[in-house]
């Protein structure tokens, strides 16, 4: 059977796996030429927010004994990944001090060892946050030259310097823009265009998003009546219908603003629950959003003006019961944490309880379901990095796996563990396998969820531990 190509049984899409991929046959695929220079991975999802790793000279399977752990360095909790960017890796985690109370912080490490550059923290209370999930900042930094630029978990924004961790400008949203902080805390990682910095703020009456001058931190404008929660979804810019759009979705549509100024290029209803999580994704003129509680909705954008029509929208529930208990059958694709995957005319997603989908991009149609990327359960997700002919997947479960997508299936090309997962889910059915402890009468699954950054021929991760810097290097093996 030809490597790329599962089988399929009774029409249901098998995920194979195969191992020792460094053979001369599958060598072979290597792309010839020059190494290219390594990269950072200065926001969330990397320099173009697309998952994307462009890097050459990376490992094309992994060793059985593992792979390389160049440093571990210890942290607290947080949901917040990693950027990388000149030398440095910044992370927020969350020191606890007293229940629901501590202090936020942001550590800068030196990317070659580990080592505590600098760090910079800000007392918090996490007493209106769903206390299953009150483990630490979610939203990675954003480092733009000689800055970054961050989100904590209950509104205060901050600008410092890169290298020193000095305080350049702040906002406390709460206090200053009436912010509502959402139950899973704010999500949403800033973004900088140009001259500007634009947050989510979720400021009433009319600041549910928020652009200020990324030097000075004054306001440049504000966009958007606050209806709901601000939701959980990135932000992102893209290029169509002759225009840059900047894209938000919230718990009641997707819209397209102008970055420029914040107004409104567009609006389609949609309503995602109180959580809209995974990132919208376009490709040409697709525009795809996909929440666990809402299912998915294909956008068609203009080719010669910033509009958009519906194309379709997903229909029925994200779970069946039987008997009471939750089953992991559901229709079309219903996302929570893992943005999904439009290449060419097909979706690939991982659904509301663990399955592994593909989908027609231009209907809708599911034309196969798999198992076995991540342990079934509700609200199981991973991440997708694109690299070269393949992808890096980071399951919730601490393991890396290289996966590729076809229309018929996928294959599991290999697998290795590498993070011990910690951050509590709050919410899960424990599995076999996997460490659970009980609260509030529920059986809470233990995953990792933040996502990793994938620079300079390294991958760094982090659990409510330690984070820690792993070698893709095929010059170390």
């Amino acid at each position: 059977m030809p490597l790329g190509r599962p089988d399929v049984e009774g029409g249901r899409a098998v995920a194979l796996r195969f191992k020792g991929i460094a053979a001369a046959g599958v060598a072979a695929l290597l792309v010839a030429g020059a190494t290219l220079p390594a990269k950072d991975w200065p926001q969330w999802r990397g320099a173009d927010r697309q998952g994307i790793w462009t890097e050459t000279g990376i490992v094309r399977g992994f060793p059985d004994e593992g792979l390389i752990v160049k440093w571990r360095t210890p942290i607290s909790g947080g949901f917040a990944g990693p950027a990388v960017a000149s030398g440095r890796v910044f992370v927020l985690d969350f020191v606890e001090t007293e229940p629901a109370y501590g202090t936020e912080r942001i550590l800068a490490l030196d990317e070659g060892t580990g080592e505590v550059l600098w760090s910079h923290e800000w007392a918090t209370s996490y007493r209106m946050l769903m206390q299953s999930y009150a483990t630490g900042p979610r939203a990675t930094p954003t480092v733009d030259g000689d800055r970054v630029y961050l989100t904590g978990a209950t509104g205060r924004i901050f600008c410092l310097n890169a290298a020193s961790g000095a305080v350049i400008w702040e906002h406390d949203t709460v206090a200053e823009y009436k912010a509502r902080i959402p139950i899973w805390g704010t999500s949403i990682a800033p973004l900088v265009d140009g001259e500007r910095v634009i947050f989510v703020v979720g400021g009433e009456p009319d600041a549910l998003v928020m652009a200020f001058d990324k030097h000075t931190g004054v306001e440049a404008w504000r966009a958007v009546d606050l209806r709901s929660e601000m939701g959980y979804s990135q932000l992102s810019i893209i290029e169509a219908g002759r225009a840059r759009q900047l894209i938000v979705w919230h718990p009641k549509a997707v819209l397209s603003l102008d970055p420029e100024t914040g107004a409104v290029h567009w609006e389609q209803s949609f309503r995602g629950g109180q959580a809209p999580i995974a990132d919208p994704v376009q490709s040409d003129s697709f525009l795809l959003v996909s929440g666990f509680y809402a299912g998915s909705m294909m956008m068609r954008l203009s080719p010669d003006r910033p509009a958009a029509e519906l194309l379709w929208k997903s229909e029925g529930s994200n779970r069946i019961l039987a008997n009471g208990v939750e089953v992991a059958e559901t229709n079309g694709l219903h996302s929570n944490i893992t943005t999904p995957l439009i290449v060419g005319d097909y979706i690939y997603g991982i659904c509301s309880h663990g399955q592994v989908r593909g989908l027609r991009a231009d209907t809708g149609e599911r034309i196969w379901e798999a198992a076995g990327l991540t342990t079934p359960n509700r609200w199981a997700s991973a991440h997708f990095v694109e690299h070269e002919d393949r992808y890096f997947v980071f399951s919730e479960n601490g393991d890396l796996i290289i996966v590729r997508f076809a229309p018929d299936g996928y294959v599991e090309l290999d697998r290795t563990h590498v993070l011990d997962p910690t951050s509590r889910t709050g919410y899960g059915r424990s599995q076999p396998g996997t460490r659970s402890r009980t609260r509030h009468g529920r059986s809470d699954r233990l995953v990792v969820w933040a996502h990793p950054a994938f620079a300079n021929r390294h991958v760094v991760l982090r659990n409510d531990e330690e984070i820690i810097r792993v070698s893709l290097d095929e010059a170390d093996y």
